[in-house]
């Protein structure tokens, strides 16, 4: 979406044009705390944890921020710069393989907690998980975050965290989300302490950090989308609401995997400009915030992320959503990425 004009004063506006692009990107990218202090980010994980983790079982999954109307269509995308990537990196030990995927619970505007995917993606600390910014962001009062924020890798059925609790401590999005919701710029990247795991006793040990636990997923920027070259991504998520017939075929519970080409879209709902879409049967609630690897090696169980899930859409009316919608991989968020990633976090205990 293009970015709404606002008025100001010859000097500034002359100030303004005049600065470098990169310096425009660097002040793009919005940085904002979760948690103030290691006592906070100890109290969102109490939370969850209380009464044998409660709240973990009866959260329930955000609903969709945007009413999605369009259609996938075979226009090429041609980045404006030159392609950028950051390789996977599988967990410190060898025989546990890659748990990159999981929910991130907070409790958001309505006081109520939700829950929606998310990914463990490359970063110099190994602590950065990356989900849609309105999973991060209270939409209703935003700039303000939601609270309790948590991420979990893999979670069990029983609502139990095997991998342990990453408290969020950052989170970095673009200045166009925060200030005016734009779509085209809902992704975020939240930088988590190092996870604890409760004993019996109820006291947290620290079990290590997130992306040397259970690894974590490149990033690619910059891709050309096209007919003939279209990137195949594979989409980690945990849907669970209905179809806008009513059915149900995901639960929520477990990850599930589909797959599809990515191509441009023609929306009339939101006003976006810079959304792509891909062929997809996952439902809104529960898959927002899913990961779109391209490259991946089922061997290896990891590979590059390429995209996030926004929003989903039935672009053939038949009562059955086919279509997941991602803000295009471009250098802008790459920005918001290379912020996030170099930024230290530590333990809570």
């Amino acid at each position: 979406m293009r970015r709404k004009l606002l008025a100001c004063g010859f000097a500034l506006c002359l100030l303004t044009t005049a600065a470098p692009a990169a310096h425009a990107q660097a002040a793009d990218v919005v940085s904002a705390p979760l948690v103030f202090g290691v006592p906070a980010a100890q109290q969102a994980v109490a939370y969850w944890l209380a009464d044998g983790g409660a709240k973990l079982k009866t959260a329930t999954p955000l609903g969709q921020p945007y009413d999605i109307q369009g259609e996938r269509v075979s226009e090429p995308i041609v980045p404006s710069g030159k392609p950028i990537q950051f390789s996977p990196m599988a967990p410190m030990a060898e025989d546990e393989p890659p748990q990159t995927a999981g929910k991130v619970y907070f409790v958001g505007g309505d006081h109520q907690p939700h829950w929606c995917s998310g990914v463990s993606v490359y970063s110099q600390y190994r602590n950065l998980v990356a989900t849609a910014a309105h999973c991060v962001y209270d939409m209703v009062s935003a700039p303000a975050t939601n609270y309790h924020w948590v991420f979990i890798p893999g979670p069990a059925t029983d609502g139990t965290a095997p991998f342990g609790i990453y408290a969020g401590k950052q989170v970095f999005t673009h200045y166009d989300f925060t200030q005016y919701r734009d779509p085209d710029r809902d992704v975020a990247f939240v930088n988590v302490y190092s996870g604890v795991v409760p004993s019996d006793d109820g006291t947290l040990t620290t079990n290590g950090r997130l992306g040397e636990i259970v690894g974590m997923q490149g990033l690619a920027y910059n891709r050309t989308i096209n007919e003939t070259t279209a990137p195949a991504v594979n989409l980690f998520g945990y849907p669970a609401g209905p179809h806008p017939d009513g059915t149900r075929p995901y639960s929520g519970q477990n990850l599930e995997r589909s797959a599809g080409q990515v191509s441009a879209t023609n929306l009339t709902s939101p006003s976006a400009d810079q959304l792509v879409g891909v062929e997809s049967p996952f439902t809104g609630e529960g898959s927002l915030g899913s990961a779109w690897l391209q490259d991946y090696q089922d061997e290896q169980g990891l590979g590059y992320l390429n995209g996030i899930t926004v929003g989903v859409s039935d672009t053939d009316d038949d009562g059955r959503y086919d279509t997941g919608v991602s803000p295009y991989f471009d250098t802008v968020l790459n920005s918001v990425y290379r912020a996030a990633a170099s930024y230290w976090t530590g333990r809570i205990t």
